[in-house]
């Protein structure tokens, strides 16, 4: 039986592993945020990861845990691109389900446990994945997944027996490439720039994203079936 403070951890790791699918994006219009994250709702989307990769990253969290609290609140958002402890304290702060990194920094694990947090650090070699196995990563990030590629995951995985992984930035919206990596042994996949490409976040193409996600997500649960 979860206690009290381990609940919310459990809760947004069974959320993304239920999705599969993770998407991330920033971007410094809070309204635009708002409408891109709406558009990712009604395609489906229960969890999401917001990237703190702006100087209006914090101002925005807050304003969108406000909002989507009242109209979503079913909703899991973590945040992104975490690397410091004075970065996981704000956004843990201003309410963030849980915290995502692109390395593994100790401290910060440490501070999200203590706050019964979801921890996901990224990794790049077997010596980042043990280090982070050590520091109790449920889930480890596997990144820049374009550079490791399928078949890291699968030279590695046997290594440490039960460990979760999910790739992220270059995954494809791609039969070929969900499967590549599903049948290597990911248990979901981060999508960004594939998923939230440029044009939509600028041109505010909220109809055509929701169609891209619902797409992304049948296509996801076909090949996580095969």
């Amino acid at each position: 039986m979860p206690t009290k403070e381990t609940l919310p951890k459990q809760t947004a790791l069974d959320a993304i592993l239920a999705q599969g699918l993770l998407p991330l994006f920033f971007y410094e219009d809070p309204q635009v945020s708002l409408h891109i994250i709406q558009a990712l709702y009604r395609a489906g989307i229960r969890t999401l990861e917001y990237t703190n990769r702006g100087e209006a990253a914090l101002e925005n969290f807050t304003y969108l845990k406000q909002q989507l609290g009242q109209t979503h609140p079913d909703l899991q958002l973590g945040i992104g691109t975490i690397k410091t402890t004075d970065e996981a304290k704000a956004f843990l702060q201003a309410g963030a389900d849980y915290i995502v990194a692109p390395i593994v920094s100790p401290q910060v694990g440490d501070l999200v446990h203590e706050a019964g947090r979801l921890w996901i650090p990224g990794c790049f070699t077997p010596t980042e994945v043990h280090l982070a196995r050590q520091h109790q990563a449920a889930l480890i990030k596997l990144f820049p997944a374009n550079i490791l590629g399928p078949a890291f995951v699968s030279a590695i995985k046997e290594l440490f027996p039960g460990q979760l992984f999910m790739p992220t930035s270059g995954v494809e919206i791609d039969p070929g490439n969900l499967s590549a990596w599903f049948s290597a042994g990911v248990c979901a996949v981060g999508m960004g720039s594939k998923l939230i490409s440029k044009d939509i976040l600028e041109e505010k193409q909220y109809q055509k994203l929701e169609e891209r996600t619902k797409q992304a997500l049948h296509l996801l649960q076909t090949t996580r079936n095969l």
